[in-house]
């Protein structure tokens, strides 16, 4: 009955259906992007300067986006940010057509786009509860982060078609359709907004979120654990699988998006697995998950056919499910809900400060020491930070309950005369007992 009331809300099947299109634009834009960043130059520090500029934004806009979000209709501010972002793309069309498209002015798009995504992002997690009713909001965000997920391969699949059948021009003006669809479904939505009252400023409601992330180690090692993961890996999804693609396997942006999309449909398909098989320990699975990914990472450099690589990409596509639902796990049964948003919006900004760093370090690792070392580099990298994370987490669990048990053992080990001494005077027998033990 749940899903049949959710699918009759108007507003949310607008909502789902424009983001689900808009996504898949997304995702064909962003491995269009890189592989239009290649065919300009063939150069990977151009890929990567590329890559950063459409990072970069997010590290420091995505805090003023959510303020933003806060004090402003969601729903207008989203449809600024798709509107600035089909514009962005039709000029991009434009130069391509003209043959004036080149590293520079793509750089500037991507950053452009990347700035507009600052924004939408924050307003598009806050209208969620304006369009679907409290009792309905856990299976309406597990429907939206579906279709998300399914856009991460959708589009590189996109490309991988289309770009047999539209030349340069034509692929940007079709991931311009996505967003353009974005803003007809959301022009048509009607959400009940309410506005919200002001709170603490910025800088003091950053500085509460700060304090709460220091009262859980687990979740800090956590973040720092999956930013450090990123910084080593997100490059080599970029520049690394660009150059593989191009050098070793010989097949073009076909053989690039059927990569990318081969480990988006594996990351679905991880889950929808989560959501049937829950983890008992998710703080580990989110940091050991890492591990495995390194392990197959590691070998693709060397894959000289599709054969070979798919598998591989498969395999870190489920392993990559695994680290995201269960950090997001971990974070919602440990963190104070009023400080939710502020402790994910730093995993955020952290993801997108490794994914900008990422793509330069990774061009010049392969500038150093070659495709096939590179790749390997980043494997044992992946493995190492992984298997320190889960002996940190492994250290802070057994040091709380063991402190624990050895106040209990010590409470339980003092004799009756040194009880006696160690009662207060007035105190009952009771209060004694309990005086004892916090003592000990």
């Amino acid at each position: 009955m749940a899903a049949q009331n959710l699918w009759k809300n108007r507003d949310f099947v607008l909502l789902a259906a424009g983001q689900a299109i808009a996504r898949g634009g997304d995702g064909l834009y962003v491995a269009l992007l890189t592989w239009a960043a290649w065919k300009a130059s063939h150069r990977p520090g151009a890929v990567a300067l590329v890559g950063l500029a459409a990072a970069a934004p997010a590290v420091t806009a995505t805090v003023i986006g959510a303020s933003l979000a806060d004090r402003f209709d969601q729903r207008r501010l989203m449809i600024a940010a798709d509107l600035s972002r089909v514009l962005l793309l039709a000029a991009t069309a434009l130069l391509a057509a003209g043959g004036l498209l080149g590293v520079w002015s793509l750089a500037a798009i991507a950053a452009g786009t990347g700035l507009a995504s600052a924004v939408f992002t924050p307003a598009r997690n806050a209208i969620v509860p304006a369009v679907v009713p409290s009792g309905q909001l856990a299976r309406a965000n597990g429907l939206l982060q579906a279709s998300f997920r399914a856009a991460f391969f959708t589009g590189p699949l996109l490309l991988a078609v289309l770009s047999t059948v539209l030349p340069l021009p034509g692929l940007f003006l079709a991931s311009a359709g996505g967003f353009l669809a974005s803003v007809l479904t959301l022009a048509a939505m009607r959400p009940a907004i309410a506005r919200q009252a002001c709170r603490a400023g910025l800088w003091g409601d950053l500085a509460a979120g700060y304090r709460a992330l220091r009262k859980v180690p687990d979740v800090q090692i956590l973040i720092a654990n999956f930013v450090v993961a990123i910084l080593c890996a997100s490059g080599f999804l970029s520049v690394g699988l660009t150059l593989l693609a191009a050098t070793r396997l010989h097949g073009g942006a076909g053989a690039y998006g059927t990569l990318l999309g081969v480990a988006g449909v594996a990351e679905v398909t991880g889950a929808l697995v989560l959501t049937r098989v829950v983890p008992r320990r998710p703080a580990a699975a989110a940091v050991l998950a890492w591990a495995v990914i390194g392990l197959f990472r590691a070998p693709l450099g060397a894959a000289s056919s599709l054969l070979l690589a798919v598998p591989l990409m498969a395999a870190t596509g489920l392993c990559s499910a695994v680290t995201d639902v269960s950090l997001i796990t971990v974070v919602q049964q440990r963190v104070p809900r009023q400080h939710l948003a502020k402790i994910l919006g730093l995993w955020e900004a952290g993801i997108a400060a490794g994914a900008a760093l990422s793509a330069p370090l990774a061009a010049a690792v392969i500038s150093l020491a070659g495709l096939t070392a590179g790749f390997a580099l980043c494997g044992t990298a992946l493995v190492t930070t992984a298997l320190t994370a889960a002996w940190l987490l492994h250290r802070l669990a057994a040091g709380r309950p063991g402190a624990g048990t050895h106040r209990r053992r010590t409470a339980r080990a003092l004799p009756p005369a040194r009880i006696v001494r160690a009662r207060a005077p007035g105190s009952s027998p009771a209060q004694q007992g309990v005086r004892c033990a916090v003592c000990a």
